[in-house]
């Protein structure tokens, strides 16, 4: 209920919370040990607010001043050794077509020399390590692989889970990135250089960003502030079809951390199923579609490949949905439309045929 959920935030939240002794994290990890299946998906659904918390705790440059973090590291690790269980010592692994033998959908051109079928397989994520403790080198898989657990039932996971989710997704990327509002301009802007040729990334790149090794300068004089930064969003999402509350709410939830593939990936996964699920509302696919480009800012200038290309997938089907959707609403407001004449059944034809 929405009452329950705004009182196990605000606990969540709290500055006293994550410690050994903190009574809802004891709640949280005895409840997920539990062999009824409502109950483990309660625990899921809070899932992003709490690893949220903890890695903006852990973070942040005054993380010395909360208590501890055992309770929270006790909840995930709880939720890490169910998936180490459930993977059994396997790796995962995706099965990636070999496009030079025929299939459902298309004929090669030119035909293979051995008609065998070959098969490759990517790797997901490696074979799963048992951990009983949180350390600073594994962090990122455990929460990351905890992630893996929750995107399995994402399908059934609440609509504020998944805007929590979202809106830590794109704090975590850093709010303050003012290329997130770029993203959606045309082909003309985002390939022009000087010489006339661009890798497409360039406008992420020039001196006057503000940006050197990812963060964001504060002594530049062409930097605005927050502020400006946020109404330029608010601008870019209203120009798609966004929500503006949706962005001013992702500024006030988590910090910038740092992003390894095995963290990102999960990360990108369930943000293509917010923002592409059917039984998803407008406001998670809003949120969701911020965060992707937040992503994609800070994936550009980290040159993480794999972010980039996934990320980069992500938006330009997004912008295409939105496109198709803002065409189809048009059409039908713009549909002749008589609200006197009553709404009758076309009658079958009959066809006379003469013997």
């Amino acid at each position: 209920s929405p009452a329950a959920y705004s009182l196990i935030s605000s606990a969540l939240s709290s500055p006293t919370s994550g410690s050994g002794s903190d009574p809802l994290c004891q709640w949280l990890y005895e409840t997920f040990q539990s062999s009824d299946p409502h109950l483990r998906l309660l625990v899921l659904s809070f899932l992003p607010l709490l690893s949220g918390t903890y890695l903006s705790r852990i973070h942040t440059s005054d993380s010395s001043s909360f208590p501890s973090f055992s309770g929270f590291e006790a909840v995930l690790l709880a939720v890490y050794s169910s998936e180490v269980k459930s993977r059994s010592g396997k790796p995962l692994l995706v099965q990636i077509p070999d496009l030079s033998q025929p299939s459902l959908y298309h004929a090669p051109r030119n035909k293979p020399a051995d008609d065998r079928s070959r098969q490759s397989a990517g790797l997901l994520s490696p074979p799963l390590e048992p951990h009983l403790a949180v350390k600073s080198t594994k962090r990122a898989v455990i929460v990351g692989t905890a992630l893996d657990c929750y995107y399995k039932q994402v399908s059934q996971m609440p609509a504020w889970s998944k805007l929590d989710f979202c809106t830590f997704a794109a704090a975590w990327a850093g709010q303050d990135c003012p290329c997130r509002t770029k993203l959606d301009g045309d082909d003309h802007d985002h390939h022009e250089s000087g010489n006339g040729n661009s890798n497409g990334h360039d406008h992420f790149f020039r001196k006057d960003s503000g940006f050197s090794n990812g963060t964001r300068s504060r002594d530049g004089d062409d930097v605005g502030s927050e502020d400006d930064v946020i109404k330029d969003v608010v601008v870019e999402m209203d120009n798609l079809g966004i929500n503006k509350e949706d962005a001013e709410n992702l500024e006030k939830k988590g910090v910038r951390i740092p992003l390894p593939w095995e963290f990102l990936r999960p990360l990108v996964t369930i943000l293509g199923h917010c923002l592409f699920g059917p039984s998803n509302s407008q406001d998670v696919k809003d949120a969701a579609s911020i965060a992707i480009r937040c992503l994609y800012a800070r994936a550009s200038h980290d040159l993480a490949p794999q972010a980039i290309l996934a990320l980069q997938s992500l938006i330009r089907l997004d912008k295409s949905a939105r496109a198709a959707a803002k065409a189809a609403a048009t059409v039908v407001a713009n549909a002749p439309s008589n609200a006197n004449t009553p709404s009758k059944a076309k009658k079958p034809e009959i066809l006379l045929v003469s013997k």
